[in-house]
């Protein structure tokens, strides 16, 4: 598995004492992942508490170096997880488990 990440990790926010709000999502949950036998790994997202923007994303499994674009973009235009989780994401694709894990940062995912 690969990891790709953009932005602030966990670690580096602690240590800025930022506040910030953490939502993932397992490729385990993931009806393509399943589909492909790729299911290992998350998409992790890292947003600011008070505004909800985006400051952070991780992933680590199929796929991931071109889903790190997603969070890349978001990141430069100064998306919030929201923007992203209702944003419409084709299914079945594994570029849902990051519009689950940007809901699980703001709300909720609903398909876990």
């Amino acid at each position: 598995q690969k990891l790709h990440s953009v932005g602030k990790t966990e670690e580096e926010l602690k240590e800025s004492g930022i506040e910030y709000v953490v939502g993932s999502f397992p490729f385990a949950a993931n009806s393509r992942a399943r589909a492909n036998g790729s299911s290992e790994g998350f998409v992790k997202v890292l947003a600011d508490k008070t505004t909800d923007k985006i400051i952070g994303v991780h992933i680590i499994g199929p796929n991931a170096g071109e889903m790190i674009a997603e969070g890349v973009i978001g990141m430069e235009y100064g998306a919030s997880s929201e923007d992203i989780a209702r944003t419409c994401h084709a299914h079945p694709t594994l570029s849902e488990a990051f519009k689950e894990a940007c809901m699980d940062t703001y709300d909720k995912p609903i398909h876990f």
